[in-house]
């Protein structure tokens, strides 16, 4: 009996090693199987690079600005071409600008009168308003513009440099064929003689000659010279004659 006894403990016990064997090989499985469970932070690094893609999507090259194109202080009936780098974008008047919206980012444009044409360079952003005019730039193109017009001379600025006074005088030639011009300009002007103390007053006068393409203009420097005295006082200088051949 004692023997039967002895096995049938043996047998418990080692039923009982088992289940413990078994219990520890559970328990091992369900640790393998919760480092698993980490794997969808991987999803979550997926999700960021998509984030990234969306905002890339709506970069600031996509944003607009708007960009508004005139000539509004130009007498020009005609239309004026519009060109956005290197692009034509529309065409406007001296009472029509044109209304774009632009890219976000530095562009270039371009307004054409015949050809002649004039550019700026110009930044957008979005949410802001950015306008350019181009009436100062264009408005000395005009009178090529216009069939009717005439050769014609003006001065341009002048400037005193002891006792001379020198002009700068611009020729135009709108006509289709090369013209001599020449401009007779006179200065009156006052001064203290050196020799009598007496105050006098006088006239410089020179006469400047250039030839002058179809269709362009020149400018050139004409330099009149005032008698020798001090404290002198001066008018504008002004084109007295223009003679064309």
């Amino acid at each position: 009996m004692k023997l039967i006894e002895l096995f049938a403990l043996v047998t418990v016990v080692g039923l009982i090693l088992a289940g413990g064997c078994v219990a520890m090989t559970n328990k091992n499985t369900e640790n393998t199987t919760t480092a698993a469970a980490f794997a969808p932070f991987s999803n979550t690094s997926n999700s960021g690079i998509t984030m990234t893609t969306n905002v890339t999507g709506n970069s600031t090259s996509e944003l607009k600005g708007s960009l508004r194109v005139s000539v509004s202080g130009l007498l020009y009936p005609a239309n004026l071409l519009v060109i956005l780098d290197n692009q034509t974008v529309g065409t406007m008047t001296s009472t029509t600008p044109l209304y774009l919206m632009v890219s976000e980012g530095n562009h270039t444009v371009m307004v054409c009168m015949s050809s002649v044409c004039e550019q700026e360079d110009v930044t957008t952003r979005f949410g802001r308003y950015v306008s350019v005019d181009f009436s100062e730039r264009l408005q000395k193109v005009v009178k090529f513009q216009n069939p009717t017009a005439q050769p014609s001379a003006r001065i341009l600025d002048y400037y005193k440099n002891g006792d001379t006074i020198s002009v700068n005088v611009e020729f135009i030639n709108p006509s289709n064929k090369d013209l001599k011009m020449s401009v007779e300009v006179s200065c009156g002007y006052s001064y203290i003689d050196d020799r009598t103390k007496i105050k006098m007053g006088d006239s410089a006068r020179g006469m400047l000659m250039q030839n002058v393409k179809a269709g362009q203009r020149t400018t050139e420097m004409l330099y009149l010279n005032f008698a020798s005295g001090q404290s002198y006082s001066y008018s504008s200088p002004v084109i007295e004659e223009l003679k064309i051949k």
